[in-house]
């Protein structure tokens, strides 16, 4: 694996374009919040689309041309379902792949991370699929991958009748809750989406006791360190593992401390947690000031703590030119940093 950059272009990249890791913090003790996924899922299969299919789709897989590429068609997607967005979605991805096999080059790969039981799931799957069937001209392969809670839930198929003839459309589907059986072998396992399922089954698992989840999510970001993925994965299952896995304030706050302390000693090379909360904070504080100030404010609260972590704790005054400084000043600072001797140094007074 190629490590990250740690030059300058590197720091600007922290400082810019890392993701805010949501974290739904529950009440104090035992029993957890209840759970939700959301967009972190979608993230994490655009990035690693090739490991998402192998995972839970191989047969699909196996018959598509990787090294042709892959193609995700958010705009498409979203012209089509924009008057049908029915039932609670993890995930909604689309993409073009080619196909290894048949006399049609390009397939249209329809993705649905499917919350919870709902009884008009396949007739929505069959809308979507119909509809992108007409709008490419192209076979479209439906695939659903089912995060519920009923084992016995399994809708594959949608079929109607219509005087005497049948319509019917499979569609692909994987569910997570059979992994339960080899929750062990998962957190062992390469593929990035094996730590997703087992995140998923602890998440379960741990539903009433919040130190058992703090154990779990703290364990299974441990192994997401020790596979040696790309930062980008890396960043992206982080944000999986802690919105699945959300704790109690103060267990948050633990295990914040403990990520930051294992960081330090493996030196890593990708954004600690403390700095993503660091980002997370100053885009909160700045949303009613507009966009750009909120990233000018969470750029300011990581150097802050960069500088923190090299020169020890910042006096008022530095600190109140990193609050008032541009998105131009900060990334001088930064750039500064890795070579300077002192603060002064770095913010040029000497």
């Amino acid at each position: 694996m190629q490590q990250p950059d740690d030059g300058p272009d590197h720091l600007h990249s922290l400082l810019a374009d890392a993701p805010s890791f949501a974290s739904a913090d529950a009440p104090a003790g035992i029993a957890v919040a209840s759970d939700d996924y959301d967009s972190p899922w979608k993230d994490v299969i655009q990035h690693a689309f090739p490991e998402f299919m192998e995972f839970y789709f191989p047969d699909a897989a196996a018959r598509i041309d990787w090294a042709e590429g892959h193609e995700f068609l958010e705009t498409e997607l979203r012209q089509v379902v924009r008057d049908a967005e029915l039932g609670r979605r993890h995930a909604d991805v689309l993409a073009r792949v080619t196909s290894l096999t048949g006399t049609t080059e390009h397939v249209y790969v329809h993705v649905e991370v499917q919350g919870g039981r709902e009884s008009d799931f396949t007739r929505r799957m069959f809308v979507y699929h119909y509809r992108l069937f007409d709008r490419f001209d192209a076979p479209v392969a439906s695939l659903a991958v089912l995060a519920d809670d009923d084992p016995l839930w399994r809708p594959d198929t949608f079929t109607f009748e219509a005087l005497g003839l049948f319509h019917t459309v499979q569609f692909g589907v994987a569910k997570l809750l059979d992994h339960e059986h080899r929750l062990v072998q998962l957190q062992e396992d390469d593929n990035p989406f094996a730590l997703v399922t087992a995140a998923h089954l602890l998440t379960r698992r741990t539903r009433n006791d919040a130190w058992q989840r703090y154990e779990a999510k703290l364990r299974l970001i441990r192994l997401l360190y020790r596979q040696g993925w790309e930062r980008q994965q890396v960043l992206d299952l982080f944000a999986v593992l802690d919105w699945m896995m959300s704790l109690p304030t103060t267990l948050q706050q633990r295990l914040w401390q403990d990520v930051d302390e294992m960081d330090q000693e493996k030196r890593m090379a990708y954004v600690t947690t403390w700095e993503q909360r660091g980002i997370e904070k100053g885009l909160e504080k700045g949303r009613e000031m507009g966009l750009e100030q909120g990233q000018i404010l969470g750029q300011a609260a990581l150097l802050e703590r960069l500088l923190t972590r090299r020169f020890g704790p910042l006096p008022e005054e530095f600190r109140a030119s990193l609050a008032a400084g541009s998105r131009e000043q900060l990334q001088l600072w930064g750039d500064r940093m890795l070579d300077a001797a002192s603060l002064s140094e770095v913010f040029g007074r000497h």
